[in-house]
């Protein structure tokens, strides 16, 4: 069976069910997938083989008080034995395309500087890079400790 890439809608949840080894970081959490593909501002873009998930593309379009829409791509994920064969410029590309549908007028994502792989997919789809600094910061459940809050 041939590869099929597909942006999930809300009736897909089931699509999460079968997933390939390695293609997200965790195993998929049934509740939070339905959650994520029900959510209008989120989008996730699969590639399937046989029924099972064998890549992912996700992302969310947000607004703000002054810019247009704008695609937020938050992760690409690729089973280990589909690397190297075009997957993810197929499912990026798809859910590009979705962004512009959406009338997002630009689309960014984030890697490490030394992710050599993401950086040529993201330039193989016609992205540019710019210099950046990402800055973290975690956010503790309400039952943990604050940075700088003495333990008891």
């Amino acid at each position: 069976m041939a590869l099929e890439i597909k942006v999930l809608q809300g009736s897909d949840a089931h699509v999460l069910r079968t997933v390939a080894d390695g293609v997200f970081d965790a195993p998929v959490d049934a509740s939070l997938g339905t959650e994520f593909i029900h959510d209008p501002r989120h989008h996730l873009c699969v590639a399937t083989e046989n029924g099972v998930v064998v890549g992912f593309a996700s992302a969310v379009h947000y607004v703000h008080p002054d810019k247009p829409n704008q695609l937020w791509i938050n992760e690409v994920g690729v089973a280990p034995d589909h690397q190297g064969k075009g997957v993810a410029k197929r499912i990026l590309s798809a859910l590009l395309a979705r962004g512009r549908d959406l009338g997002c007028t630009e689309a960014w994502v984030l890697t490490d500087e030394d992710n050599a792989a993401a950086r040529a997919l993201y330039r193989a789809v016609g992205g540019t890079e710019a210099p950046q600094i990402m800055i973290t910061f975690r956010l503790p459940d309400r039952g943990e400790p604050r940075p700088g809050t003495p333990l008891s």
